[in-house]
């Protein structure tokens, strides 16, 4: 009995050791989106995942798993074994305005992730009806500071990127206009251009075609730094002196992965990203390319993000819970 025991044991053992001693990636790699399928974060990942999985000659499935402000994905991704077979499309909405909106979230950005590679950024534009009074980002400020009250921005939802941008920026030069809730970037965009409400934060890939239309007025961008994307729309700092914000996309591994399946994957998505052919979807899509950066690089975004979200949600005062 006791020799079956051990012959056993000893079993158990050559398979873990060869299940080790197995290269990476031996098997299919599972890639969560916290979104739901055609999503910009959705349409990054997949063609992150082809690309990603021509280069580890092994499969990536692109699994789509919403819910509760992205943290549903995120949370999977978070308690999955940290062999490098579970990864998450993460974006700045999931590792730092959502965590920030729950008294208690089900997930810590720093404390649960392997930060792998920041792929890029999402710049925001103030956009504005063309008919309305201020034609520039100065005058912007003093028609509003004019007429406390009197006019309204549009947003896609209490608690999003458009939302927490435009409340960051009443709070720093002293702005009274009114909140005004949409249920997604068409519907509040169309009533911009009719001129139901003044201004709204807009993503690149809604503002780009209508700014270039004439449809809308752009006052400015979110980032700090001149867009590529539209070198006719300085960034928002040149007037509010600070003012730098923009969302970004990112691919994490469950926190423990070990740091040479990091690094492998680091090293293959860095060469996707550098590609002239990915950075041109990039823009396609209404991002830019990040800067090269490593593991600890981003790990350190992430870090800093974290603490700056926390006091964006404060300013805006929305919560879910």
């Amino acid at each position: 009995m006791i020799k079956r025991i051990l012959a056993g044991i000893l079993v158990c053992i050559a398979a873990s050791a060869a299940a080790v001693a197995q290269p990476y990636p031996s098997r299919p790699i599972r890639f969560i989106v916290p979104y739901p399928p055609g999503a910009l974060t959705d349409l990054l990942a997949r063609t992150i995942g082809e690309r990603l999985g021509a280069a580890l000659k092994q499969a990536v499935v692109v699994e789509n798993k919403p819910g509760a402000g992205t943290l549903v994905g995120a949370e999977f991704v978070a308690k999955s074994a940290p062999d490098g077979y579970t990864l998450l499309m993460a974006t700045s909405t999931t590792l730092g305005m959502s965590p920030a909106m729950y008294k208690n979230p089900p997930i810590n950005p720093v404390r649960d992730f392997a930060p792998v590679l920041q792929v890029g950024t999402v710049n925001f534009f103030l956009v504005g009806n063309p008919s309305f009074l201020a034609k520039n980002m100065r005058e912007l400020i003093e028609v509003i500071r004019a007429n406390p009250g009197k006019f309204n921005y549009a947003s896609v939802g209490n608690g999003s990127a458009h939302h927490l941008f435009m409340e960051i920026l009443k709070k720093e030069v002293g702005l009274d206009i009114q909140h005004i809730p949409y249920k997604g970037t068409l519907a509040a965009l169309t009533d911009v251009m009719s001129g139901k409400v003044q201004i709204m934060f807009s993503d690149a890939t809604a503002a780009l075609p209508n700014i270039r239309a004439g449809k809308v007025l752009a006052y400015g961008t979110s980032a700090g730094k001149q867009t590529e994307l539209i070198a006719s729309v300085p960034p928002i700092a040149e007037t509010v002196a600070g003012y730098d914000w923009q969302a970004w996309q990112g691919v994490v591994a469950p926190a423990a992965t070990p740091p040479k399946i990091v690094a492998r994957l680091g090293t293959e998505l860095q060469r996707i990203q550098s590609s002239s052919e990915f950075r041109d979807l990039l823009t396609k899509f209404g991002m830019e390319p990040s800067p090269p950066n490593t593991p600890e690089q981003f790990a350190a975004i992430v870090k800093s993000d974290v603490e700056r979200w926390a006091i964006a949600v404060a300013a805006s005062g929305a919560r879910v819970d």
